[in-house]
């Protein structure tokens, strides 16, 4: 019998809590790069490229992340669906802190020379690694948790780590502009370690809430049916039941990533070079964007346990095609207003989307592979999605011109329409134990045993 601390211990709102906070930490470490990449790096690591080979080769450096989500999804997968999604979570959080901190202390190519975009690269790919593992764990510790018929709300506390971090990583570097009085100088030569160096104190904290979380029930019925570890790999076991789940998982997210990134990373730039913008004047404007999108997040998340997940992201997705038709043209007016409602709108139309996935991929998936199988199809869709976009935009741009960002856009979204179409409705299944689960292949749920009798 459960005692009076320990249910307290678990109560949904401490387990909210702890996917939130941690989710919120790993991204934004993850995305004061991405501003980093948009505002700081071409002139401090790659000098002797010029403006727009420098900008492609800083983003291509934010895109060696999500060639290293994937890898982190499958390595941190099979300790999570081995070993538990707790303490794999606490190992994802220090990786990410570790490689921060090392970035805001990292010379630059004027002192190191070629050195230094090596090390960065590095960086990236450990920063990528830990993010790769975060967001199923994080996402599992809530799902897993939640009572029937309310999967999707919970499940939304590690998704709007997303959209806060994204907050947060600009209000940083909006603080260190104002502490430095908008002096570019001062802002080039160590401001923008600033944001880097905090994240130690985020991850400090982000630590202790994850550290009073006990591993969720569904992992520890699974545990306790084989009376020891789940036996072979979790990589292996998704590839030969699940395949298909992890390739549409991966389509389903490609139109996401790539509003979000776009918005978050890209549009940071361009409204800042091609439209002429102020840098804190876009810095702001994305915070009011990633409140607008954070909040969207808990409300689509909170509707697809009445409407049901597939509906909310196939509509959500077409309304995105015809809004990335539209996106640059009102960019181009050089208005501060027209770039304040494609941000907005942007990452607005990502929000809507993005809070059922939280709910909707662990669901897909059997408990002996749900982290693997779940991290592997969400980052999978990160490279087609979250990498390919910000690097391909300013060379379709500056050879075809703006539309053509549009155009990729499009594409995207119309992949991500399939994707999901092609998959089936999840949010009426009563639990997360295999038995529930009607969709996996019965190889899956009943290789290991006898099934659990208890239900979440």
């Amino acid at each position: 019998m459960k005692t009076a601390r320990t249910q307290g211990q678990n109560s949904m709102g401490r387990v909210a809590t702890a996917g939130c906070v941690g989710t919120t930490i790993e991204y934004y470490d993850y995305f004061i790069y991405g501003t980093a990449a948009a505002l700081v790096f071409p002139t401090l690591f790659f000098p002797a490229l010029g403006d727009t080979a420098g900008t492609v080769a800083s983003f291509a450096t934010f895109a060696v992340a999500f060639v290293a989500r994937p890898l982190g999804a499958i390595i941190f997968g099979h300790f999570g669906d081995k070993l538990g999604r707790k303490h794999t979570l606490i190992t994802t959080l220090l990786l990410m802190g570790v490689a921060t901190v090392a970035i805001g202390l990292l010379p630059t190519a004027d002192t190191i020379g070629v050195a230094a975009p090596i090390a960065l690269v590095v960086l990236r790919f450990l920063q990528g690694l830990a993010v790769g593992g975060e967001w199923a764990g994080a996402n599992l510790l809530t799902a897993e948790y939640a009572p029937v018929g309310r999967r999707g709300f919970y499940a939304v506390f590690p998704q709007l780590g997303g959209s806060i971090g994204f907050a947060l990583s600009s209000a940083t570097f909006v603080a260190s502009d104002f502490l430095l009085g908008s002096t570019d100088g001062a802002f080039m030569s160590y401001g923008w370690r600033i944001p880097f160096l905090a994240s130690a104190l985020l991850v400090m904290l982000g630590l202790w809430v994850r550290g009073t979380i006990d591993e969720t029930p569904v992992f520890k019925a699974e545990r306790d049916k084989l009376h020891t570890a789940p036996s072979g790999s979790p990589f292996a076991g998704v590839l030969r039941d699940q395949w298909r789940e992890v390739i549409l998982a991966a389509g389903l997210m490609t139109g996401q990533f790539a509003m979000f990134y776009m918005g978050a990373a890209y549009l940071t730039a361009y409204g800042t070079s091609a439209a002429g913008l102020d840098r804190t004047v876009v810095l702001i404007l994305g915070i009011g964007a990633a409140v607008t999108s954070g909040f969207l997040v808990a409300v689509s998340g909170k509707l697809s346990d009445r409407f049901g997940r597939r509906s909310i992201l196939i509509a959500t997705s077409s309304t995105a095609l015809i809004w990335s038709l539209l996106l640059f043209p009102l960019i181009d007016t050089g208005s501060v207003f027209a770039f304040a409602a494609a941000l907005i709108g942007t990452l607005a139309l990502y929000g809507l989307a993005y809070g059922p996935v939280g709910a909707f991929l662990p669901e897909l998936f059997a408990t002996r592979y749900r982290y693997t199988g779940a991290g592997t199809g969400y980052n999978l869709g990160g490279i087609i999605g979250g990498a390919v976009p910000p690097i391909l935009a300013p060379i379709l741009s500056n050879t075809f011109g703006s539309m053509a960002i549009g155009l990729m856009l499009a594409v995207l979204s119309a992949i991500s329409i399939v994707s999901t179409w092609a998959l089936k409705e999840t949010s009426d299944r009563r639990s997360l134990h295999d038995r529930d689960l009607g969709s996996v292949p019965a190889r899956a749920v009943h290789e290991s045993g006898k099934v659990p009798t208890q239900t979440n």
